[in-house]
């Protein structure tokens, strides 16, 4: 499957994002650019090397305090570039939690 073939419209960020894999149950993190994203999913540039890891599933820290991330799935792998599954969340967040995210 070719990277361009996306369920959802995607942004192609032109100078990438700076974004930071962290596997599930913490033990390796990756750095990375996000070079474009869609609803669905994204495609990432990692600099570092992925052998030996588990990255069926991970978490994608959008921000640098860790407010923003997403849990994502790889789905297919290419060079240096990866593209990624967002998995969506069947867990609400409670109403008083999010007023506090908003302030």
């Amino acid at each position: 499957m070719a990277f361009g073939k996306r369920k959802s419209e995607r942004v192609v960020f032109a100078r990438g994002i700076p974004v930071r894999m962290v596997s599930i149950d913490g033990t390796w993190t990756r750095n990375c650019l996000m070079v474009d994203a869609s609803n669905t999913g994204a495609r990432l540039t990692v600099g570092e090397s992925l052998a030996g890891l588990d990255i069926k599933e991970f978490f994608l820290l959008l921000s640098t305090t860790g407010l923003a991330y997403r849990r994502c799935r790889m789905v297919r792998l290419a060079g240096d570039q990866i593209g990624i599954e967002f998995i969506s969340s069947t867990r609400t967040v409670p109403k008083i939690a999010a007023a506090r995210l908003t302030v």
